[in-house]
């Protein structure tokens, strides 16, 4: 396959439950008590009556241009030319460096003081190889989570917008296709 992948996301039937989170954690086999690659972002807003909370499963976007990448000295983050997936050699990571976090415009790239480098979501791409969709698309009982090839996704969703719950892309271009709440912020 291939072609840049990506996820979908639909801001309106996600409901906060974090069934994803736990499912990458669990895959990935990582520890209790460190930051998963997936986490949930929620943020309320509005006044009373007219309160909202969106939510949204932030993992690694997989921008189609990731600042990360650039900015990273020793090679340890790339983008595979096959799938543009970002994946991150964790053997390779400079552990004090830490630039690829400040440059992600969602601070994606977690630190595992485990194993004393970054880490970040890779599109399961064990799972991918195999034909299977990442573990938090099949976990989610909502269905709020899709992925697969991004223009498949952007023919198959009647979709426009950005999740309320997070900061403008800043011309990363993240591999991910919203059908957003009605208050969302649109497209750039």
């Amino acid at each position: 396959m291939n072609g840049q992948v990506g996820f979908y996301f639909d801001e309106n039937r996600c409901v906060g439950c974090a069934t994803c989170t736990v499912a990458c954690k669990d895959w990935n086999d990582l520890p209790a008590g460190l930051d998963g690659w997936r986490r949930l972002i929620t943020m309320e807003r509005g006044r009373f009556p007219q309160v909202t909370v969106p939510f949204f499963p932030l993992s690694c976007l997989h921008c189609e241009d990731a600042p990360c990448v650039s900015v990273c000295p020793p090679n340890a983050l790339r983008k595979r030319e096959e799938d543009g997936v970002v994946v991150l050699d964790p053997t390779r990571c400079l552990p004090r460096c830490r630039l690829c976090a400040k440059a992600c415009p969602f601070n994606v790239p977690r630190f595992d003081t485990e194993g004393l480098a970054m880490r970040q979501c890779d599109f399961c791409s064990d799972r991918w190889a195999a034909g299977e969709k990442p573990v938090c698309v099949l976990s989610c009982p909502q269905r709020a989570l899709d992925a697969g090839l991004l223009s498949d996704l952007r023919g198959k969703y009647d979709a426009a917008g950005w999740p309320l719950a997070l900061a403008d892309p800043d011309g990363s271009r993240p591999a991910l296709v919203v059908k957003g709440k009605s208050s969302s912020k649109p497209i750039r």
